[in-house]
């Protein structure tokens, strides 16, 4: 471990690889901290990703891949099964702990340096510019220099916090999270299942995601609001023990998820946030694989900029803010003014709309005839939606 890089990445998952793959192409010196004991392991999310996702950088290695998916299909609350058929984009359902561990491989191959056990306490502040990171590292605790720090340390990002930036989140916008890794079900390998409604998921909803060979993950979020009535994991081993009663649980993740808005300065002098530091999830689904990726990619070049430029200031790094809001973060902050509607729709109503939706030929189903039909219901609201889906 050297006293000093270009950049120190903090978190080692998808967004913190792809920053570090992007500059060390650069040949500037990258290294990624990361506290877990393995990069990839415990897996944090249902592990689904859209086609577009994620070729849009790799041809993925058929390691990564668990399952393919091709179709979806809804259930609402009084049981109507809703199934769309996607015509231009196929999913992908990962194996997280292969996928991680696979980009930071590709990170180191390309010059980066990545630390596993390594236990960021606090920032480096000079002249209030952010200038690097203290941490504890096979139990001796070091000072690392750098021109850049970038957080991909997750939701309850620490670096944001020391370094001053506002990263809290309404309790409405966060949803409690539980999934169970299963195996001995039966489910198609090819369509992914989800549960909607406040018996099954209030504020949220429950997924069934293929991984083959008669396995799953299946998992739940439940809006923060609704959580303290019942436990997310209540929810969830009712529901198992209804529908899956032969199940093998093989294993258990939970945390939180935030469902909000992008932050709008994700910045300070010297550091960036990206990922899930950054609320970069999709508001409406809770994803955040693809975007932390896309907003990896571009921190990791504004920060090649900055060093060369030898820019390392607020003003200089809102390139990437401004980047990342075109590339992603202007629709999501839209969806998320649509959740906020959706969520206030009743069970009867997401009744009604499935009733609708089913009466839909399949070959004309679509997950944007479902939102029409949603926002219906909230009518200032459907010229948001159509703008937001006349550029998919």
């Amino acid at each position: 471990m050297k006293k000093e890089y270009d950049v120190i990445i903090v978190g080692g998952g998808p967004s913190g690889s792809m920053a570090a793959i992007e500059i060390a192409k650069a040949n500037l010196s990258v290294c990624v901290l990361e506290k877990k004991t393995k990069i990839g392991i415990p897996v944090r999310c249902g592990e689904a990703i859209g086609f577009s996702g994620l070729n849009k950088f790799f041809e993925p290695d058929k390691s990564w891949i668990a399952s393919t998916i091709n179709s979806i299909n809804l259930i609402s609350p009084n049981s109507i099964d809703t199934k769309i058929v996607f015509k231009n984009e196929t999913g992908y359902i990962l194996h997280r702990k292969k996928f991680d561990s696979g980009l930071s491989e590709i990170a180191v191959k390309n010059g980066a340096y990545v630390f596993n056990q390594a236990n960021v306490i606090d920032v480096v502040v000079e002249n209030d510019f952010i200038a690097g990171v203290k941490v504890v590292y096979k139990e001796k605790e070091y000072i690392l220099k750098s021109k850049i720090v970038i957080g991909a340390d997750g939701i309850d990002s620490r670096i944001g916090r020391w370094a001053g930036l506002r990263t809290n989140v309404k309790m409405k916008d966060m949803e409690s999270c539980v999934q169970y890794s299963v195996s001995n079900i039966d489910v198609l390998n090819n369509e992914m299942t989800m549960y909607m409604g406040k018996e099954y998921a209030p504020g949220g909803y429950l997924w069934v995601f293929p991984k083959g060979s008669n396995s799953a993950n299946i998992g739940i979020g439940v809006s923060g609001k609704y959580s303290g009535k019942k436990s997310a994991k209540k929810y969830l081993d009712e529901f198992l023990n209804h529908k899956y009663p032969n199940a093998k649980i093989e294993s258990k993740v939970c945390g939180g998820v935030i469902c909000a808005a992008p932050l709008k300065e994700p910045i300070k002098n010297g550091l960036m946030l990206i990922g899930d530091a950054a609320h970069q999830t999709n508001p409406m689904t809770g994803g955040g694989i693809s975007s932390g990726m896309k907003a990896g990619v571009i921190a990791g070049q504004v920060a090649v900029e900055s060093i060369q430029n030898l820019k390392f200031d607020k003003d200089f790094l809102s390139k990437y803010p401004k980047l990342m809001f075109k590339e992603f973060g202007n629709r999501y902050t839209k969806l998320y003014k649509i959740k906020e509607t959706i969520s206030k729709l009743k069970d009867s109503d997401l009744n009604d709309i499935a009733a609708k939706v089913s009466k839909v030929p399949l070959d004309q189903r679509s997950l944007v005839t479902v939102f029409k039909m949603a926002v219906y219901k909230r009518p200032s609201l459907i010229f948001d939606v159509l703008k937001i889906y006349s550029g998919f």
